[in-house]
């Protein structure tokens, strides 16, 4: 027998010609479209609007494989939640909500990848290694659950969504885009493009790619060091996607879409916080209008990085504004239940170890 295929990985064209085929009205489309995606409903039976008949073929040709969330953590600090959701397979994948301090605006962190494969030096992720890319229809329904748990939380729905969790969006490309396009889609979520931010470690063939659709969402960089010999020894991905050919690119990105890029930039001791390094990222910037993110580093017990105290922060964040660049220091927010940047992984009993989860609570689970 052969096994009935996901509905939600079906496009609007290819429902439109399947409803055809079954002698369905046009309109029925549009109908089931939105069952989907702006309702986002996981069973035949809930789309009420179409007839018993019609929903009985449903089942008979599709199925849903919903994603659901498995477990979740609040920080007791600064209010951030992580949630880890279930995917077909039994995959996970994590997501953050992170609100300000008013819950006026409220964040959420999403993933493209199970794992990710660059193994940037820094990064708790890369030591999953890759499992799998996400579906478009896996990375829209672990958002659509952190919008339902923004609005039970915190008040309100989602403000802004980062594209910053597990994985590398640039090398699952095609999902992540169909994803974006239906999240602000009138029969999806509806969220303005310029809310949402992506953000890459600088993927070279991807980036122009990209840039040739002219997205109208923000890009970010995670540049991290302006140094080659550095940046490899960080991100082995510079090797092959070098900051000449990185600069190339993005100075391509900006001409096609006239959008500024940010860089994120992360504070590690002894590593790319000298002024040195400083100098080099302010010639990097200057080859296309840009804003600086200087990040706070997470550390773990086992880490072999340490975060640039505060002078050296300080000197660096001087040494930049006095060559008028635009520069704002990050603080992390849900470091202490591994949310931050950086510390999404799949959590096994070696990661509770390198996190230090002991001083936390007890995950919750099967949450609604």
């Amino acid at each position: 027998m052969d096994k009935k295929q996901n509905i939600k990985e079906l496009s609007y064209q290819e429902l439109s010609e399947y409803l055809s085929s079954i002698g369905e009205p046009a309109f029925r489309a549009k109908q089931l479209w939105q069952w989907l995606w702006q309702k986002n409903v996981t069973g035949f039976d809930q789309m009420t609007n179409l007839s018993k008949k019609l929903r009985a073929r449903l089942k008979e040709d599709f199925v849903f494989e919903p994603v659901e969330i498995y477990s979740y953590q609040q920080s007791p600090t600064d209010q951030t939640i992580k949630y880890t959701f279930r995917l077909k397979g039994n995959h996970l994948v994590e997501g953050v909500l992170i609100p300000s301090r008013s819950s006026e605006r409220v964040t959420a962190c999403i993933s493209t990848q199970v794992g990710c494969p660059l193994g940037c030096k820094f990064c708790a992720t890369g030591t999953m290694g890759l499992k799998r890319n996400l579906h478009a229809y896996e990375i829209y329904d672990h958002l659509w659950l952190l919008n339902q748990q923004s609005q039970k939380h915190f008040g309100r729905k989602l403000t802004n969504i980062v594209v910053m969790g597990m994985g590398e969006p640039l090398l699952n490309l095609d999902n992540v885009l169909l994803a974006l396009d239906i999240i602000t889609s009138d029969q999806g979520l509806g969220m303005s493009p310029q809310r949402i931010t992506l953000s890459t470690v600088g993927m070279v063939k991807e980036l122009y790619r990209l840039a040739d659709m002219k997205p109208k969402f923000n890009l970010a960089v995670s540049l991290h060091s302006a140094i080659d010999e550095v940046r490899s020894g960080i991100m082995p991905v510079n090797k092959s996607n070098p900051l000449p050919d990185l600069v190339k690119a993005l100075k391509y990105f900006h001409k096609q879409t006239g959008k500024r890029i940010t860089f994120e930039y992360l504070m590690l001791a002894g590593v790319n916080d000298s002024i040195k390094d400083a100098k080099a990222l302010a010639d990097f910037t200057r080859n296309f209008p840009s804003k600086i993110n200087l990040i706070e580093y997470n550390e773990t017990p086992h880490s072999i990085f340490r975060k640039s105290p505060p002078e050296r922060v300080r000197e660096f964040v001087n040494f930049l504004e006095n060559r008028n660049l635009v520069v704002t220091v990050r603080r992390s927010k849900g470091s202490d239940i591994a949310a931050a940047c950086g510390q999404l992984v799949k959590i096994t009993d070696r990661n509770k170890q390198l996190f230090n989860f002991d001083h936390l609570k007890p995950e919750n689970k099967n949450i609604s």
